[in-house]
């Protein structure tokens, strides 16, 4: 079973609230026959689309090929949260790497979010960039920890936009009782992400890339002094490949699809709340809790729930997404029993062993970024814009990126996916049990 044709109708964007309120820009055509170009860039998501654009707009000539439509993956389909740092704490950053390694990780984290929001901005204003992240608590001790780490970001990183909330002060953000405290980021904010990235693909063809759907890559190899990407119907011989699949990396690169799981996440969108918003969310912000089966939200424009949890094992999504995350929903907002669910979809996104993303050069050549274990909106935005940089002679963002810890999964192709299903079922069972 091919990933990339698992779930969904193939050329159709998933059935969510996003593709029901953003305008899908082309379609574009397939790719035929041969082109030549400067770089090729596989993939159509936020890193390709950021690559594409940037390289475009640097002068390069830029052909990228999506296997379906832009924004088809994890891009069109997330919580839509934009955060600045990587899952790893800047302490542990330092004791691994160095307090100047860490220090660059700081930079290029910061960098990734002021990027999205100037692109947003520029390029997509109706994904209607809103500030603030709140990592909430379900435990009294995380509270404690998350607050001792924002005073270690202020005090060594002069990082002064968290605010740390008690119990009551989370409530004055959340509708609901089941938070013991929070830390909220006012550089981070959310956005409408398919909507992103639809204005991400027309700043990249107005740039001069050329962009090519359907168009799903079979082959990459050297050819000459060239390398090769060939898809059923075309191919391309470029200077320069760029991989931006994630986790729909299937046979393209084996050094990567080793470093990279893909697993599946579910979102469902409820009915406009009306006056009852305000009482869920009494500020507009997203928030993203403590579970190792993280749940995520935040309000829509049109003042509905965004709500993503649940989980699932293996390539195939379950029959009823809507009641799958209903559970967890309704047990952090009892008062929303039985409120009509709109819209459920699901969505594949990469991770990583150490949930750090991937930065390597697969082969002679080729670039390629993912893996980035549910920080990709910004993450994936600046790792487009490293990679272009790189290929434009400035490699020193794109090398410090990997040396980041990059292990392959245990257990090679045909044990990686039990092994990994088994450790991540072991800590979704100690969610529930509240351990």
């Amino acid at each position: 079973m091919r990933l990339l044709y698992a779930n969904g109708t193939r050329g159709e964007h998933a059935a969510s609230w996003y593709a029901a309120s953003a305008e899908a820009p082309g379609p574009y055509p397939a790719l035929k026959g041969e082109l030549r170009a400067d770089v090729a860039v596989v993939g159509g998501g936020f890193t390709g689309l950021s690559a594409a654009l940037h390289l475009a707009r640097a002068g390069a000539k830029v052909v990228l090929v999506e296997a379906q439509r832009v924004g088809w993956g994890a891009s069109g389909r997330n919580g839509g949260q934009v955060a600045p740092g990587l899952n790893m704490h800047q302490d542990a950053l330092e004791a691994k790497l160095g307090r100047a390694a860490a220090e660059g990780y700081w930079r290029i984290g910061q960098e990734a979010v002021a990027l999205v929001r100037g692109l947003v901005e520029e390029l997509a204003p109706e994904a209607d960039w809103q500030p603030g992240v709140l990592h909430s608590f379900w435990k009294a001790g995380e509270a404690e920890e998350a607050a001792r780490y924002a005073e270690y970001l202020r005090r060594n990183y002069g990082y002064e936009s968290q605010e740390v909330l008690d119990e009551a002060g989370v409530r004055r953000f959340v509708g609901t009782e089941v938070y013991k405290g929070g830390v909220v980021d006012w550089v981070a904010g959310h956005i409408q992400p398919l909507a992103y990235a639809f204005g991400l693909a027309r700043g990249a063809e107005a740039a001069g890339a050329s962009l090519h759907e359907m168009s799903e890559v079979h082959r990459i190899a050297p050819e000459g002094n060239h390398v090769l990407v060939a898809t059923d119907r075309g191919r391309v011989l470029a200077d320069h490949v760029i991989l931006g699949c994630n986790g729909y990396m299937e046979g393209l690169a084996p050094k990567v699809q080793a470093r990279v799981m893909p697993i599946n996440n579910y979102v469902v969108a409820t009915e406009p709340l009306g006056a009852r918003a305000a009482e869920v969310m009494p500020r507009n912000v997203a928030v993203a809790d403590s579970k190792f089966v993280i749940n995520y939200f935040r309000l829509s424009g049109d003042g509905r729930l965004i709500f993503g949890g649940g989980e699932s094992y293996g390539y195939r999504f379950p029959r009823d997404i809507a009641t799958k995350v209903r559970g967890p929903m309704e047990k952090i907002f009892p008062q929303l029993e039985g409120v009509p669910i709109t819209h459920g979809w699901g969505g594949t996104l990469g991770i990583t062993v150490k949930r750090v993303p991937l930065f390597m050069r697969p082969a002679p050549g080729v670039m390629a970024a993912g893996g980035y274990s549910g920080h990709g909106v910004a993450l994936a935005t600046k790792a487009g814009e490293i990679m272009a940089r790189a290929v434009g002679g400035d490699p020193g963002d794109f090398d410090l990126m990997a040396r980041l810890p990059a292990p392959p999964f245990p257990g090679g192709p045909l044990l990686r996916t039990p092994i990994t299903t088994a450790a991540m079922m072991w800590y979704a069972m100690r969610d529930r049990l509240g351990v």
